[in-house]
């Protein structure tokens, strides 16, 4: 069976609707829930990014704002929406799939489940084309807790090994988050503005259009490849500010066909208060 695409357009999202075709739909936010009980897409689940798709820590120094659960935690938490390795899933959020919505794809896809797919141009797209929209809330048949999910199967990276590469010219760190914070000169969410030495900025708002949707996979492709001199995605070492944004442009790799990065998931969260070099603003 070919791989379906980890991108579904509004207008498909509709079709497998109407089509009574059996999916799960998952709304996905991190900024709180209100949001999702004012209004949401039809028959949509609710995940939380603090509270379900994290295991967060006091001290962000320790992994940073938002650590991975447990993949047997997460398990659970899935298990309970009906999720399972033979489910299909749809995910969006608010914020084009930048938010939560990417996050959520990440995981589930590493801990191997296939079907999965993230909302292009998420709340908004759906709405704009006549996604019914209201303020019930589904009511989930959970399913047994899969026992096969005990590890994270995509690659990642711990701050050590990112020190090894902040050190060297043979990999790359990707730093998705907007140039003005890269650049050291604001920082609205952690300690102090910077970035980490030997990387690079490709805010992860390059990966869409002037209409909020993902780029042509075609142009996502020629665009990555091109950012890199010698593309080995083994030696690419993705990070944004505490791991969530940076599953958006790990999004897009997969959406361009390319293969999979490493993800830092501690990020600017955890590096910043971690007592490492750092490029402050000149």
């Amino acid at each position: 069976m070919a791989a379906i695409s980890p991108i579904i357009q509004p207008e498909e999202l509709l079709r497998l609707k109407q089509s009574n075709e059996g999916f799960i739909l998952i709304d996905a936010d991190g900024g709180g829930k209100e949001r999702y009980l004012a209004k949401h897409l039809d028959g949509a689940h609710y995940l939380d990014l603090e509270q379900d798709l994290s295991a967060v820590e006091k001290d962000p120094a320790n992994g940073g704002r938002h650590p991975l659960p447990l993949p047997s935690v997460f398990a659970k938490t899935i298990s309970e929406l009906g999720i399972n390795a033979d489910s299909k899933v749809v995910i969006y959020d608010d914020k084009n799939g930048a938010n939560a919505a990417a996050r959520l794809w990440w995981m589930l896809r590493a801990i191997g489940y296939e079907k999965v797919q993230v909302l292009n141009k998420g709340f908004k797209g759906a709405e704009e084309i006549g996604f019914p929209t209201n303020a019930e809330i589904p009511t989930p048949i959970p399913v047994a807790i899969d026992p096969f999910v005990n590890e994270w199967k995509w690659p990642t990276k711990d701050i050590s090994a990112v020190k090894d590469a902040s050190r060297t010219t043979h990999q790359t760190i990707v730093d998705v988050r907007a140039k003005e914070r890269f650049d050291g000169i604001v920082e609205p969410l952690d300690l102090i503005a910077g970035h980490i030495p030997n990387a690079i900025n490709i805010p992860l708002t390059d990966n869409l259009d002037e209409t909020g949707g993902f780029k042509d996979p075609n142009v996502l492709r020629k665009k990555y490849e091109n950012a890199f001199e010698n593309f080995n995605s083994e030696n690419i070492i993705v990070h944004c500010g505490s791991g969530v944004t940076a599953c958006h442009t790990l999004l897009a790799f997969d959406y361009a066909g390319l293969p999979m990065p490493n993800l830092y998931v501690g990020s600017w969260s955890e590096w910043s208060r971690s007592g490492n070099e750092m490029v402050l603003k000149q």
